[in-house]
């Protein structure tokens, strides 16, 4: 358990959002596995007043969260595949990247990203901790080290020969208990005209929008530019671009590289930085009525679930995400109350969620089951799912999410 800030080793006393009790958002079970007791943690987050990263209280390691049932692949939305696709082009272009270059991605999942790269001819290397998505990728002939980025072994890839002209590193940052170690890490692998580009929720979009579920073991962190900028500089790296994205509710892209580099500050940078200043991000009240507004959240959600059983309407979700588990864990969600979830990802379909116990079934069980309602559990992805899944009005299925708050889609 931490009760120190992870970045500054001030004291966690201001408390951010407490979440009750909840297993790893992503420890799927078997059906031999609902014969066993099931392991929780509290999910309690603070935030640090000295540098102002909001962080979780930490009872589980990283090593118990990305084993080798980790079943979280990247390549099954489209929306992401698109995504990465467009970011590859354009970093390409941006930076001159061709044969002669070396780029490295942390957290490569199963090759969504690099297969980009190494069809364009760009040498590369991914870093994966988690077997199931390491094995994924290499079918793909991409070269993949199966292990946590650390110090270490980025000293260990400089040594190789392998530095970067381009450190990736797309929903990670977040993921990381020793965000200094790993930072320090970016810095050592980097060539002295490198370039890193980190993507992570934002920080300001989340205090906005009450996107609570987003809070789970495996998010270490929440950041906010404010913060990242001040761990970047202790590594020797200054941040010199950034952009606002719309994934995952909001998210930024950060350019980072040495200190003396000669990338150029782009004002977008202060722009921001300015923005969360405004916001009152560096400011204790700020945090104080984030429980409040999650506890009405849930209370609402907690009213169209009863309500629907009432009129003996069937609610499913859609999409066994780790943001629905948050979700449905932190309201105390059992299969009376939400039957089943449709996941299109092989990897869950037959499991159950964890906690709430919910079997995982494939899309393709919808239109025999007809519900009346989905639930969309990855609010972020809505309208990709309902284009998929449009057909479930013909039998006058609803669509709905309950983040930010709970409402019936068009």
């Amino acid at each position: 358990m931490t009760s120190q800030c992870r970045h500054c080793g001030a004291p966690l006393v201001r408390p951010f959002a407490d979440l009750g009790f909840a297993p790893p958002s992503n420890a799927y079970l078997s059906a031999e596995d609902l014969k066993r007791p099931e392991t929780t943690y509290p999910l309690r987050t603070y935030v640090c007043t000295t540098c102002w990263l909001v962080q979780t209280e930490d009872y589980a390691d990283s090593g118990e969260i990305f084993n080798e049932d980790y079943a979280y692949f990247s390549s099954i939305s489209t929306g992401w595949l698109k995504h990465a696709a467009e970011y590859c082009q354009m970093i390409t272009q941006r930076l001159r990247l061709d044969s002669g270059s070396h780029v490295i991605e942390v957290a490569s999942n199963d090759g969504y990203l690099l297969k980009n790269f190494t069809s364009a001819g760009v040498p590369c290397l991914g870093i994966e901790p988690t077997a199931s998505t390491a094995q994924a990728a290499r079918a793909l002939g991409i070269e993949v080290l199966e292990e946590f980025f650390s110090f270490e072994l980025a000293c260990n890839l400089k040594q190789a020969g392998k530095s970067a002209d381009l450190i990736v590193g797309n929903n990670v940052y977040a993921h990381v208990p020793d965000i200094n170690d790993f930072t320090a890490g970016l810095a050592a692998a980097l060539k002295p005209e490198g370039v890193i580009t980190l993507e992570f929720p934002h920080l300001l979009q989340l205090l906005e929008f009450g996107q609570f579920d987003t809070i789970y073991h495996e998010h270490f962190s929440y950041l906010s530019l404010v913060t990242v900028q001040r761990i970047f500089r202790r590594a020797g790296l200054r941040i010199f671009d950034v952009e606002e994205l719309t994934t995952h509710g909001g998210s930024l892209r950060i350019y980072g590289c040495m200190e003396d580099s000669s990338h150029v500050s782009s004002p977008a940078v202060d722009a921001i930085l300015d923005r969360e200043r405004s916001a009152g991000l560096e400011r204790e009240v700020t945090y104080r009525s984030f429980q409040e507004r999650t506890e009405r959240t849930k209370a609402r959600f907690l009213e169209f679930l009863l309500s629907a059983k009432g009129r003996g309407e069937t609610v499913a979700a859609y999409g066994a995400a780790a943001k629905g588990n948050t979700l449905l864990n932190y309201a105390g969600i059992r299969p009376d109350l939400i039957s089943v979830a449709y996941d299109a990802a092989p990897s869950k379909q037959g499991k159950y969620l964890p906690g709430s116990h919910i079997p995982v079934l494939s899309p393709e069980k919808i239109p025999q089951d007809k519900p009346d309602w989905l639930l969309i559990l990855p609010w972020n992805i809505a309208d990709e799912i309902i284009r998929q899944h449009n057909y479930v009005r013909d039998w006058g299925c609803k669509f709905a999410v309950a983040i930010p708050e709970f409402k019936v889609l068009p």
